[in-house]
């Protein structure tokens, strides 16, 4: 073969590796757009089912997030929460076998959960219902002292933040070791957020 052969072969295998490595390139760009795109739709649907939430009405509410610890592998669960419920709104078992007992407060977004919520559940989820996993459930952000006071007492919170991921498919068990105290924030959400 001569030199200008050779050199013919060599541009040419150079020019595929050159089209190739486009194409890689483009692929990785339509890969990455297509990676945010889903991102951005699963937000947007995360959003739209937070506002399905937000209209259910307290007793929906609680059936709700029955249904979300059945999906998550739970059993025996049940709703409880009528008056006088001594603070347990929903009962069951985590897939380990551990009580859980379930506090939930469905209220508009630009609420909170104090620190007299925790107290009051806390005052009965181990000693009335002697639950293992104490985790209170809201629709909205809990203030600072709240979470501080959860922390202190081994309390489980999710609240709007850590509902949405619930919500959208991140296990009930992803949720129960998160340090509440140095997790999420307390910031009001405005009405309309």
């Amino acid at each position: 073969m001569g030199t200008g052969a050779l050199v013919l072969v060599l541009l040419a295998v150079l020019g595929a590796a050159g089209v190739v490595g486009g194409l890689v390139r483009s692929g990785r760009r339509e890969a990455e757009a297509e990676k945010a795109r889903l991102a951005e739709q699963a937000r947007i649907q995360a959003v739209r089912s937070m506002e399905a939430v937000w209209a259910m009405d307290p007793l929906q509410f609680e059936e709700y997030v029955a249904e979300l610890c059945r999906r998550d592998g739970c059993t025996e669960v049940r709703r409880v929460g009528a008056a006088n419920d001594l603070g347990a709104d929903v009962m069951g078992r985590l897939p380990d076998g551990r009580k859980l007992v379930v506090q939930c407060k469905r209220y508009a977004k630009h609420r909170t959960v104090g620190s007299p919520d925790l107290q009051k559940f806390n005052g009965t989820a181990r000693s009335e219902h002697r639950a293992d996993v104490p985790l209170f459930v809201a629709s909205c952000k809990f203030t600072k002292q709240a979470r501080a006071f959860a922390a202190r007492h081994d309390l489980v919170l999710v609240d709007v933040d850590l509902l949405g991921f619930w919500n959208s498919g991140t296990a009930l068990t992803a949720l129960l070791d998160l340090d509440i105290g140095r997790s999420g924030t307390n910031r009001k959400l405005a009405p309309g957020d």
